[in-house]
């Protein structure tokens, strides 16, 4: 039996940002799957596979001042009705998968949206479910075990039960989105050398050891070392302690082309690598790349989960 094509809704984000025109510019190349475009409360368009969209459709938004306080809050309540939307589309079974293009946090702030990232506030309107954040590219996978905070509250915040948390939520995805049968996970130290024997830092030895032996992870492995081990292909999967250490990583390795994958939502969801890039919004100069791969894998890990269980949705 054949699946039936993927359903996949985007939300355009920030209308004064690149969103926009990187979606129209991506579905251009064609996906192989229908899209329901998500603007604002009122501003829907169902995009088949095989459709080109203009632009100018969409570009209603662009050449605001990023800076206008108006406009600011004008701009986050556009973006966030269309997230909400967008997850009520895919809660409904309307569609299959998510893509977001990217958003102001400030701007949605503004406008009463008050969560750190997508990642939390996909989250919650999920039902709180547990989730973990994800970069993906054809090269190295990151998860945060940590995301949006300061630096300074991390060690309070990681905690073996977090850690084994994420852990699991990536290995059922690995499984159910990526179809790697038995995922291979490693968990990236916190302190330089790994703490080197507690003589930097005793968060490996109190924290991360105990959570690797629970999951039957390896590490913890010195940030230095454990995303090179897994570009080489030793592992499907690095969980990173904190924001930084993972997104670096991930942006030297495939910058363009990573993909931000919320993973343990009821759905599957993508956005890309970068922000709103409001220098260059509507003078054509922004790259889809990203945005383009992250289309691609929302597809793919649709089509996988249609495959799976092809009853679902229909």
């Amino acid at each position: 039996m054949t699946s039936r094509i993927p359903r996949i809704a985007i939300s355009l984000g920030d209308p004064r940002g690149i969103g926009p025109e990187i979606v129209a510019r991506a579905l251009g190349d064609g996906i192989g799957a229908h899209c329901t475009l998500v603007g604002s409360a009122d501003q829907i368009e169902e995009i088949p596979a095989d459709a080109r969209l203009s632009v100018g459709t969409w570009k209603a938004g662009l050449g605001a001042r990023p800076e206008d306080r108006g406009r600011a809050i004008r701009a986050g309540q556009i973006a966030g009705h269309a997230v909400e939307r967008a997850v009520a589309l895919a809660l409904a079974g309307t569609v299959d998968a998510l893509v977001t293009a990217p958003v102001e946090k400030h701007a949605l702030h503004l406008a009463g949206f008050r969560y750190p990232g997508h990642t939390e506030w996909l989250a919650h309107l999920a039902g709180d479910v547990d989730v973990a954040m994800m970069l993906a590219s054809d090269r190295l996978r990151v998860v945060l075990v940590t995301t949006h905070v300061a630096f300074r509250d991390v060690p309070a915040l990681l905690t073996v039960d977090r850690v084994v948390r994420a852990g699991r939520t990536t290995a059922a995805a690995l499984r159910g989105w990526f179809g790697i049968a038995e995922p291979r996970l490693a968990l990236c130290a916190v302190n330089p050398h790994a703490g080197e024997q507690g003589l930097f830092g005793d968060e490996e030895g109190r924290i991360l050891e105990p959570a690797a032996r629970t999951l039957g992870a390896a590490g913890p492995f010195p940030a230095d070392t454990v995303f090179v081990r897994a570009i080489k292909g030793e592992f499907d999967a690095v969980l990173a302690p904190y924001h930084d250490v993972g997104m670096t990583a991930i942006k030297v390795a495939s910058f363009g082309q990573g993909v931000n994958v919320t993973l343990g939502l009821p759905f599957p969801r993508t956005s890309p690598d970068h922000g709103t890039a409001f220098d260059i919004a509507g003078t054509d100069r922004a790259d889809a790349g990203s945005m383009r791969e992250a289309i691609r894998l929302a597809v793919a890990m649709a089509e996988r989960r249609l495959q799976a269980e092809p009853n679902v949705r229909c």
